[in-house]
């Protein structure tokens, strides 16, 4: 009976070594994937710490549900490089210009949309999408828009403006759009009945 307890306890010790070094192993894995993510992007000519940092926001977005989102020519349309959803110089100047326009309207909401080339699967585009959207949303609210107002959606590649497979064409498709709503018609007076 003694001899058979004192074995337990090496073996509940080895497992319990075991587990322990599993665990240290896989959080060893998943720091040299980090990191050998981030030499990956230094190998890339140093081009994502030249982006600018926009801190991620909590702010709760506008809602999707209440009307249709349309076009303004006072909006403007920026793309993006291909397989990235990095903000360029002249990104950033036309999206401090459409931050004026809402600043200027504080009635007005918008609805970001983020669209891709052809090129990938549609669940890749479609977190690439998104993650184009949320970078204009982030932007636009460091640039002091209220957060509420602003909506994202991903299309991914779903809705291209173009269908040929050529790099002009690929360009134009990888985009994001900031779309207005249109407010809801208003609901008539009910006509006045004399007596």
């Amino acid at each position: 009976m003694w001899y058979h307890g004192a074995m337990k306890r090496p073996i509940s010790r080895f497992l319990i070594l075991a587990s322990v070094a599993g665990l240290a192993a896989c959080a060893g894995t998943k720091a040299s994937m980090k990191s050998g993510s981030q030499s990956g992007a230094a190998a890339n000519g140093g081009a994502a710490e030249a982006a600018p940092q926009v801190p991620p926001t909590q702010v709760t977005e506008a809602s999707l549900r209440v009307g249709d989102f349309v076009p303004r020519e006072d909006l403007k349309t920026v793309h993006f490089d291909y397989d990235s959803a990095k903000l360029s110089p002249e990104t950033l100047k036309t999206l401090k210009a459409n931050a004026e326009v809402l600043k200027a309207d504080p009635s007005l909401v918008v609805e970001v949309t983020g669209n891709c080339d052809a090129r990938g699967t549609v669940a890749y585009n479609l977190a690439l999408g998104q993650r184009r959207a949320k970078e204009v949303r982030d932007y636009y609210i460091l640039l002091g828009v209220d957060g509420t107002r602003v909506a994202t959606i991903s299309y991914g590649k779903e809705k291209p403006l173009c269908e040929e497979s050529t790099p002009a064409c690929w360009a134009r498709n990888r985009r994001a759009e900031t779309l207005a709503r249109v407010p809801p018609p208003a609901a008539a007076a009910p006509a006045a009945t004399s007596r």
